[in-house]
């Protein structure tokens, strides 16, 4: 580390708690520590009363953009030196979050879609397992193609169980939600997907490598891992 001061992390949450409480801990399990004091510094900003974004995007419902810029400019009231959103569809979001803020915000869609290049260089075919929101906007698809790659994502009755999936983990049911996500990934396989991405920070909580033929790229681990190189100083933002 040298001199560097650690930075402080500004996580974005409460999209939904559960999957902000899955970033906090693949932070933690990330870092290397052997004391508390090698921890990070970590402020979070969990609300709940961000308005949904699907709703938002495929409905017209109401913007969640007023409360993410609001919950950014109090992690960098706070102390935040950079900010990461464990919510994927909040990233159709993120240029208006980076214009109100000084500190950087990281882009969880990008540092996946690079991931994925690095770590499968051979790759030419990724399942999405993602809100629709996420599916609907190309959030994804855009990213991937930068790299090469292309995008198969569930038929649109799929896309509907999973998004009912999705919801039901919001609301505490793992089990039945974990069997339906499961079988739809089996489809993504049989579409010809060479991996898949948990685009949604609701799925690695139900979808675990060992479901499935191939491998699973988990955006949040993603994400936990590139927060703590640039908390760290190993890496720029």
């Amino acid at each position: 580390m040298g001199s560097h001061r650690r930075k402080i992390v500004g996580i974005l949450g409460g999209m939904g708690p559960e999957a902000t409480i899955d970033l906090f801990t693949k932070i933690v399990r990330s870092t290397p520590a052997s004391k508390d004091q090698d921890h990070l510094r970590i402020i979070i900003d969990n609300n709940p009363l961000i308005p949904d974004r699907q709703e938002a995007i495929l409905e017209g419902g109401p913007s969640p953009a007023p409360l993410l810029i609001e919950t950014a400019r109090n992690l960098e009231a706070a102390g935040a030196d950079f900010i990461v959103i464990p919510c994927n569809t909040a990233h159709y979001w993120i240029e208006g979050i980076r214009s109100a803020v000084k500190i950087p915000v990281v882009d969880m869609i990008k540092e996946t879609a690079e991931h994925v290049a690095r770590s499968y260089p051979s790759l030419r075919t990724m399942g999405l397992l993602a809100a629709t929101g996420t599916v609907r906007s190309g959030l994804y698809q855009q990213r991937l193609l930068e790299v090469g790659i292309r995008t198969v994502s569930p038929s649109d009755t799929d896309q509907d169980k999973l998004m009912q999936a999705i919801y039901a983990v919001k609301a505490g049911n793992m089990s039945k939600s974990s069997t339906a996500a499961i079988q739809i990934g089996q489809k993504l396989v049989a579409a010809g997907a060479e991996a898949i991405i948990a685009g949604c920070t609701e799925i690695p909580l139900v979808v675990t490598a060992s479901d499935l033929s191939i491998p699973i790229v988990d955006a949040t681990e993603v994400l936990a891992r590139r927060t703590v190189e640039i908390a760290r100083g190993s890496l720029a933002v």
